[in-house]
């Protein structure tokens, strides 16, 4: 997955908006209006870095005559004390840009670090961790994008651009069978059914299901219903998936792992811009 340029500039737009308002007083009062910034951002803690295109162009938004020199690209496994990028420019643009670039630096490169450990995780067992729609409003495709860059397979974008029939869909359509119906004389995209017990696995296969979310199940259950189902649709396992627990997951035999926390709960990593001169002052 790669991020397009006007995507990039509509986020960067609306965060610095946000941040800048009327203008960044702090800069406009103590910083000369000739002074040159050189800083160095860096890592600060084992990481994985995304989103430096972004970061970059925030702080050419408002440095446009700015030098970066990026020594790291997205994807790299960065230990802390490795540079990211030396920055030199104007010292206002620069220093006005900062907190948004490093907010989205630190914010991607969080959600692609917790992949990559997920991922790490389940190395070697054939399961292939997805990614889900639990991501920040408005920030949904930088957050698929880092856990692309962290390893990870992107699930829907959206709802459009795939069937995903929940428990509340059935509930109200009357069964599982008339869902998969309705959805198959609408669309030839293919249709995922989400059961949370071993009687609506068996509904789903008779339906004709293409992939079947099994919901909140203990790896017993998974094992039973991958003997069940035997290849006739993808199984993927879903529902409080953790770092602990992932590695037994895959080895029931699912063919994927979906798990929210990746794009929902990541912590920030700590990457910081460090002040190193100012010769143009």
């Amino acid at each position: 997955m790669t991020l397009g340029r006007d995507e990039i500039d509509r986020l960067v737009d609306r965060a610095l908006a946000e941040d800048m308002g009327a203008g960044d007083v702090t800069s406009a009062a103590v910083i000369p209006e000739d002074a040159w910034l050189s800083a160095v951002a860096a890592a600060r803690e084992p990481l994985v870095l995304a989103g430096i295109e972004a970061a970059e162009a925030v702080f050419r938004r408002l440095a446009p005559d700015c030098r970066i020199d990026a020594r790291a690209a997205d994807g790299d496994a960065l230990a802390a004390g490795d540079v990211v990028a030396g920055i030199e420019g104007p010292a206002r643009g620069l220093l006005s840009a900062e907190r948004t670039a490093l907010n989205l630096l630190q914010h991607l490169s969080g959600i692609a670090t917790l992949t990559r450990r997920f991922v790490e995780a389940i190395a070697g067992t054939g399961a292939v961790l997805l990614d889900t729609r639990k991501t920040i409003p408005g920030l949904r495709a930088f957050a698929k994008y880092a856990t692309a860059v962290g390893g990870a397979q992107n699930h829907r974008m959206g709802l459009y651009d795939g069937v995903l029939i929940k428990d509340n869909h059935i509930a109200v359509c009357g069964g599982i069978a008339q869902a998969v119906a309705k959805a198959r004389a609408f669309t030839d995209l293919p249709v995922e059914v989400e059961c949370d017990r071993i009687d609506q696995v068996r509904d789903a296969v008779g339906a004709g299901a293409d992939m079947i979310l099994l919901d909140n199940m203990d790896t017993g259950t998974l094992r039973r219903a991958v003997e069940l189902v035997a290849g006739r649709a993808k199984l993927e396992a879903s529902g409080g998936v953790t770092l602990e627990t992932v590695r037994g997951i895959a080895e029931t035999g699912v063919d994927f792992i979906s798990v929210g926390r990746i794009t929902q709960s990541a912590a920030a990593v700590d990457i910081g811009l460090d002040y190193i001169g100012s010769p143009r002052i």
